[in-house]
């Protein structure tokens, strides 16, 4: 080639096979939504859960009548569209999406005692921390504070964002 030659440009085709059709393009653009479409599912779950309070805890108990802990997290996520596993371990190592106590957020799933318990966040403001959950036998399913000073937080193994 010439010194100082300018190479034209070249038309590139694609095989009909292999082109983008629309509903490829849609199917696409559903599997990643955005955290604030993903962050609607955790408010719903949120509010399912809240709906639940003041029902009996019972071992095993997966709804609609009675909960244990990772019987209510599965029940209103499940509700929310999102399908979990059925106890809190498998829950937590099920959900990809990992989160540190610093960065809570409304929806997220807590872990206590090596995953042998869970609840859901319900409220973030400040340092101030709320979850509902399933606490153990005799008592009610309620939302309770689990700040920086809780027994809670003495106890937390992990949390997880499942939206």
């Amino acid at each position: 080639m010439a010194a100082g030659a300018v190479l034209a440009p070249v038309a590139l085709t694609v095989p009909a096979a292999h082109a983008a059709t629309p509903q490829s393009t849609v199917t696409a653009q559903k599997k990643h939504k955005s955290w604030s479409q993903r962050h609607k599912a955790g408010l719903k779950a949120v509010d399912i859960a809240r709906k639940q309070i003041g029902k009996w805890y019972r071992y095993g108990g997966a709804g609609p009548r009675t909960f244990d802990c990772s019987g209510l997290v599965q029940y209103s996520y499940r509700k929310a569209g999102i399908r979990l596993p059925r106890t809190a371990g498998q829950q937590h190592r099920h959900i990809k999406r990992h989160v540190r106590w610093q960065n809570l957020a409304v929806g997220d799933l807590v872990y206590f005692n090596y995953n042998n318990h869970t609840g859901i966040i319900s409220k973030v403001k400040g340092h101030k921390i709320w979850m509902i959950h399933a606490s153990h036998t005799g008592t009610q399913i309620k939302q309770v504070r689990i700040d920086n000073n809780s027994y809670y937080r003495s106890e937390f193994y992990g949390a997880a964002r499942p939206y």
